[in-house]
């Protein structure tokens, strides 16, 4: 069996494309060989209801690939579908799709590499004497940085396949999905996949390119990066460290019994926990750090450290300069939807979309690829999750709460966009509509009048929009302030 490779690479005739400071166009990414790869079939922890907080997922696959508790693994949780695909209704036909979707899993970024590192050099510098601890004695930290995972890559590859397999009716030779990606190389070699796993699902009769790499050295659509005004940090803010003091404590404790001397404090062991995630999906095998922490309860707290994260981040809880990331995508969708010009001034490069090369309308299939970071902000520039303030100090009020990070940006996480023209038979009316999914989860979208099946009238839709539409009312200018 051959597996694919983390990092997306064309034959050696081909050329791979260069990032340049304002775009790549036309480049063709040669696809990658149709792979057959074993179905992943691994362990699964016993897990004990949370006693902070009891999952209430409506998620198809609640075992997860990597064990119950990989469902509630905030950002860093693998890809799951969190409903099942409902087809639209018999009187609809979609005729457009925009897919906007997370990079692949990927290994721990630089600066929790380093916390990562210093947590774990405390407790192997001492002698563990703890049972369930010391598989960390013989434990060597061997991760990348920043790159996709073998796992990540097939990830995305695999989203390519799901999407040729669903959208086919919308494919045609002069009619591929027109690709972008923003320019990190995790997100470049996801575009990359999610090609290769389209164009084998075709038995290569159809292969999308990647058409566009956006600088995110400039204004980006697909990255959170535009606003200077907005910290990009790695570490916790206020809200997480409060949240951090409070559900590790105990964890904290217990790891420090069982290796006398570590001296780890809360924030150590916060960094420890993430030891979990990023070794499974580096070895596409549950990490034995799961089993540890699944035995202390940790993930519960953790996943709600992770929604903290995002809220706080480029969610509401940011204010409005968080979302107000999320609006030039908006507005690129809002075009695309309605085949005109792109009216935005905000996070657009107006030289990309302004020229049909780059930004071309009237397209039926559209795949963009990006961040979790940027996933937050145009959610919340849309108007999806909606849910009150998180309350840092004790989540137990948020069991009903929209706000669930794991099931609102995994690792290959995707938000689609389905426009179709329905026929009257429902009561809907003839005309075009919208219907906005997430991880297959059909959205509510009670601000554009959505129906039973949660259709709005493509108009509606757009008025709904109207933060995108009048660039956040001023609030993009507190940007540059």
């Amino acid at each position: 069996m051959s597996h694919l490779t983390a990092s997306y690479r064309p034959h050696p005739q081909s050329t791979r494309p260069l990032i340049v400071s304002k775009m790549l166009v036309g480049t063709s990414l040669l696809a990658l060989a149709a792979l057959a790869h074993d179905v992943l079939a691994l362990p699964s922890a016993a897990q004990s209801p949370s006693a902070i907080r009891i999952r209430k997922s409506t998620a198809t696959n609640t075992t997860g690939v990597f064990g119950p508790d990989s469902t509630i693994w905030a950002e860093d949780t693998p890809y799951f579908p969190v409903a099942d695909y409902v087809a639209p209704p018999s009187n609809c036909e979609i005729d457009q799709v925009n897919i906007l979707e997370r990079h692949g899993a990927r290994y721990p970024k630089k600066s929790p590499t380093k916390k990562i590192k210093s947590a774990l050099k405390k407790l192997q510098k001492v002698t563990i004497t703890e049972t369930s601890m010391q598989f960390i004695s013989n434990f060597t930290y061997d991760l990348g940085e920043d790159d996709l995972t073998p796992y990540g890559a097939l990830q995305s590859y695999d989203a390519g396949v799901e999407a040729y397999q669903r959208y086919t009716s919308l494919v045609e030779a002069n009619g591929l999905p027109f690709v972008r990606a923003s320019s990190s190389q995790r997100v470049v070699d996801s575009a990359g996949n999610w090609t290769a796993g389209f164009a084998a699902a075709s038995n290569s009769v159809y292969t999308p390119v990647l058409s566009v790499i956006i600088s995110e050295d400039g204004n980006d659509t697909l990255n959170d990066g535009s606003c200077a005004a907005l910290s990009d940090s790695d570490s916790p803010g206020d809200q997480e460290a409060a949240w951090i003091d409070i559900y590790t404590v105990n964890i904290t404790d217990y790891l420090n019994a069982g290796a006398p001397g570590a001296g780890l404090d809360n924030t150590d062991t916060q960094y420890l926990i993430e030891l979990c995630p990023f070794v499974t999906v580096a070895n596409s095998e549950r990490s034995e750090w799961c089993d540890l922490f699944s035995s202390l309860d940790a993930f519960p707290g953790f996943e709600y450290y992770g929604d903290l994260d995002k809220y706080y981040g480029t969610g509401w809880g940011q204010g409005d300069l968080g979302p107000a990331q999320g609006i030039g995508y908006t507005n690129e969708l809002l075009a695309r939807l309605t085949n005109t010009a792109v009216n935005d001034s905000t996070s657009t490069d107006t030289t990309l979309d302004s020229n049909p090369a780059t930004f071309p309308l009237n397209r039926t299939f559209y795949a963009d690829f990006t961040h979790d970071d940027l996933l937050i902000a145009v959610y919340s520039a849309m108007g999806l999750f909606p849910t009150p303030a998180l309350n840092y100090s004790s989540p137990d009020d948020q069991e009903t709460s929209a706000w669930r990070v794991s099931e609102m940006t995994p690792f290959a996480a995707r938000m689609v966009v389905e426009r179709m023209s329905c026929s009257d038979e429902s009561g809907s009316g003839d005309g075009e509509y919208v219907r906005v999914l997430v991880n297959q989860a059909v959205q509510p979208m009670p601000s554009c009048g959505s129906d039973d099946n949660d259709l709005c009238a493509l108009d509606a839709f757009v008025e709904s929009q109207a933060f995108a539409r009048n660039s956040g009312y001023g609030i993009w200018n507190e940007c540059s302030d």
